[in-house]
Protein backbone atom coordinates (compact mmCIF):
# COMPACT_ATOMS: atom_id res chain seq x y z
CA UNK A 1 0.00 0.00 0.00
CA UNK A 2 1.33 3.17 -1.02
CA UNK A 3 2.22 6.05 1.95
CA UNK A 4 -0.44 8.68 1.97
CA UNK A 5 -0.68 11.87 3.95
CA UNK A 6 -2.27 10.27 6.36
CA UNK A 7 -0.35 7.15 6.85
CA UNK A 8 3.42 6.46 7.71
CA UNK A 9 5.25 3.16 7.23
CA UNK A 10 6.43 1.32 10.15
CA UNK A 11 8.60 -1.91 10.43
CA UNK A 12 7.34 -4.88 12.30
CA UNK A 13 8.97 -8.35 13.57
CA UNK A 14 6.29 -11.03 13.90
CA UNK A 15 7.53 -14.35 15.05
CA UNK A 16 7.45 -16.96 11.89
CA UNK A 17 4.33 -18.75 13.92
CA UNK A 18 2.48 -15.82 13.96
CA UNK A 19 3.23 -14.56 11.01
CA UNK A 20 1.86 -17.68 9.18
CA UNK A 21 -1.32 -17.31 11.00
CA UNK A 22 -2.27 -13.61 9.83
CA UNK A 23 -1.20 -14.95 6.58
CA UNK A 24 -3.72 -18.07 6.67
CA UNK A 25 -6.26 -15.78 8.11
CA UNK A 26 -5.65 -13.11 5.25
CA UNK A 27 -6.60 -15.77 2.87
CA UNK A 28 -10.04 -16.96 4.39
CA UNK A 29 -10.77 -13.56 4.76
CA UNK A 30 -9.98 -12.46 1.50
CA UNK A 31 -8.14 -9.60 3.10
CA UNK A 32 -4.35 -8.81 2.69
CA UNK A 33 -2.00 -9.43 5.87
CA UNK A 34 -1.43 -6.31 5.86
CA UNK A 35 -5.11 -4.98 6.03
CA UNK A 36 -5.39 -7.59 9.22
CA UNK A 37 -2.78 -5.84 11.37
CA UNK A 38 -4.08 -2.54 10.73
CA UNK A 39 -7.39 -3.67 11.64
CA UNK A 40 -5.95 -5.54 14.83
CA UNK A 41 -3.40 -2.97 16.08
CA UNK A 42 -6.80 -0.26 15.56
CA UNK A 43 -8.71 -2.39 17.62
CA UNK A 44 -6.13 -2.81 20.41
CA UNK A 45 -5.16 1.13 20.54
CA UNK A 46 -8.56 1.88 20.50
CA UNK A 47 -10.01 -1.10 23.27
CA UNK A 48 -7.35 0.39 25.65
CA UNK A 49 -8.04 4.01 25.48
CA UNK A 50 -11.27 2.60 26.48
CA UNK A 51 -10.16 1.09 29.40
CA UNK A 52 -7.41 3.48 29.99
CA UNK A 53 -10.21 5.79 30.50
CA UNK A 54 -12.19 3.57 32.56
CA UNK A 55 -9.27 3.47 35.01
CA UNK A 56 -8.88 7.39 35.28
CA UNK A 57 -12.89 7.62 36.14
CA UNK A 58 -12.27 4.80 38.53
CA UNK A 59 -9.30 6.67 40.20
CA UNK A 60 -11.69 10.07 40.09
CA UNK A 61 -14.32 8.44 41.62
CA UNK A 62 -12.47 6.58 44.28
CA UNK A 63 -10.44 10.23 45.10
CA UNK A 64 -13.67 11.80 45.12
CA UNK A 65 -15.02 9.04 47.92
CA UNK A 66 -12.03 9.64 50.17
CA UNK A 67 -12.79 13.42 50.21
CA UNK A 68 -15.85 13.07 50.68
CA UNK A 69 -17.48 9.46 51.94
CA UNK A 70 -19.91 9.78 49.82
CA UNK A 71 -21.49 6.32 48.14
CA UNK A 72 -24.17 4.31 47.85
CA UNK A 73 -24.14 0.41 49.22
CA UNK A 74 -23.58 -2.60 46.92
CA UNK A 75 -27.20 -3.82 47.99
CA UNK A 76 -28.48 -0.24 47.32
CA UNK A 77 -26.93 -0.58 44.17
CA UNK A 78 -28.04 -3.92 43.25
CA UNK A 79 -31.63 -3.04 44.22
CA UNK A 80 -32.05 -0.23 41.66
CA UNK A 81 -29.87 -2.20 39.27
CA UNK A 82 -32.66 -4.91 39.24
CA UNK A 83 -35.63 -2.61 39.10
CA UNK A 84 -34.08 -1.96 35.95
CA UNK A 85 -36.82 -2.82 32.55
CA UNK A 86 -39.75 -3.13 35.20
CA UNK A 87 -42.22 -0.20 34.11
CA UNK A 88 -43.34 1.34 36.55
CA UNK A 89 -41.90 -0.34 39.12
CA UNK A 90 -38.28 0.94 38.10
CA UNK A 91 -36.60 2.89 41.21
CA UNK A 92 -34.96 6.21 40.73
CA UNK A 93 -31.24 6.51 41.49
CA UNK A 94 -29.84 6.44 45.03
CA UNK A 95 -28.92 8.86 46.76
CA UNK A 96 -25.17 8.94 47.92
CA UNK A 97 -24.76 9.17 51.41
CA UNK A 98 -21.94 9.22 54.01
Amino acid sequence: MPTTPNTTPVSLKLDPVVKAKIGRLAVSRKRTAHWLMREAITQFVDREEKRETFRQETLAAFQEFQETGLHITGDEAFAWLDSWGNGDNELAAPECHD
